[in-house]
């Protein structure tokens, strides 16, 4: 007899790895306007949500950043549709054109509508769908307070503000469920406009209390206090700070500009990183907080946040090295080549690397209703 594989033991992975994974994505999206490539970034964010999410009430919202990147498509091609596109190209549909006056030079409503304007619109509104709804993976996947508990010492106001922030979607899916669900066991029989004003006020009131709650939660609870600093360290911190701010900033134009000096691009930039860390250790020294069992990273962690960054680097190698395949053009059919197939399925390794989530405990309540 063979010996039964052992399953494997459910536990959260670190919610910083999945945000690295999801950036990652959404970094690959950024750089190709392919619409084969982007619609198979979100399939296989879509897959790995599927696989890996758990039943907390912040992975339920996937669904709705899918309808929201579905929206964005739809309202990117209306406004192409609406503001006119290329004069040039294939007419599909000649729509009279409607006269504006001088002051809005440049803008024109309606007017003939070319296969090559809508194809841009989509191509358009595909890639900000893509980056909007691998955003809405993290968001999914990632535990809200663990994320928030692994926010540097010194980022940890500006992080509670937006672990708050970025909870608010999910809370709202959730809040919409519930609301769902007693209004099907009460049996409401009226219009549809009635029906959709009873929905939409409780659902905005039940997401706007738990987010006060969380808050007023998180401050009992001394988030972000203060410690003891002399006046001599803040001002050494605030130096710091502002140093590296000035460092990032002069090396970036420096990188991106090529008629400036070589020597003030990477050696800016790096300075300006050593110095903000630098200056993010003092800053952490003067919040004080203490932690439970802090997470880990551990091998599927490692595995799991370099997928993503995979991804990224040969969806921006590929657009180097055959940059037709990555920005096709809107009068020929896109295709995929084998290293941009193979750059968005690396995506997929979370999948079968991360451990499975660690279930929600259910009441007795809940199992029998």
């Amino acid at each position: 007899m063979t010996p039964r594989a052992q399953p494997r033991l459910s536990r959260d992975l670190h919610p910083v790895a999945w945000w690295i994974w999801a950036v990652g994505l959404a970094a690959a999206a950024t750089l190709t306007t392919n619409p084969l490539l982007l619609v198979l970034l979100v399939t296989t964010a879509a897959m790995v949500v599927m696989a890996r999410r758990s039943d907390h009430p912040w992975a339920r919202s996937f669904r709705l950043y899918l309808l929201l990147g579905l929206m964005i498509v739809i309202i990117r091609v209306a406004f192409r549709i609406l503001f006119g596109g290329a004069s040039h190209g294939r007419v599909l549909v000649d729509l009279p054109a409607i006269p504006l006056p001088d002051w809005v030079a440049g803008v024109r409503l309606l007017g003939p509508i070319t296969q090559e304007a809508l194809l841009a619109g989509l191509y358009d509104g595909l890639r900000l769908a893509a980056i909007v709804i691998c955003i809405g993976a993290a968001n999914s996947l990632a535990n809200p307070k663990r994320l928030l508990k692994s926010v540097p010492p010194a980022l940890y106001e500006i992080g509670t503000a937006l672990v708050v922030a970025v909870t608010v979607f999910p809370q709202l899916a959730d809040s919409a469920r519930r609301v769902r669900a007693a209004q099907a066991l009460r049996g409401d029989a009226s219009s549809r406009v009635g029906r959709l004003r009873r929905f939409l006020v409780p659902v905005l009131e039940d997401a706007l209390e738990r987010s006060l709650s969380l808050a007023a939660g998180m401050d009992a609870r001394g988030y972000g206090r203060a410690g003891t600093a002399t006046r001599g360290q803040r001002w050494t911190t605030g130096v710091l700070l502002l140093g590296a701010l000035c460092g990032l900033c002069v090396g970036t134009f420096a990188f991106l500009d090529r008629t400036a000096p070589r020597w003030l691009g990477v050696p800016f930039l790096v300075g300006g990183v050593v110095v903000a860390v630098i200056g993010l250790v003092s800053a952490g020294r003067r919040v004080e907080r203490t932690r439970y069992r802090p997470d880990r990273w551990r091998l599927a962690e490692l595995v799991v946040a370099g997928s993503g960054l995979a991804v990224g680097v040969v969806i921006w190698q590929l657009g180097r090295a055959e940059p037709l395949v990555v920005y096709p053009s809107v009068s020929a059919m896109p295709y995929l080549s084998v290293l941009a197939l193979g750059g968005a399925l690396l995506g997929l390794v979370p999948a079968l690397a991360a451990p499975p989530p660690r279930q929600p405990i259910s009441t007795p309540l809940e199992v029998g209703g």
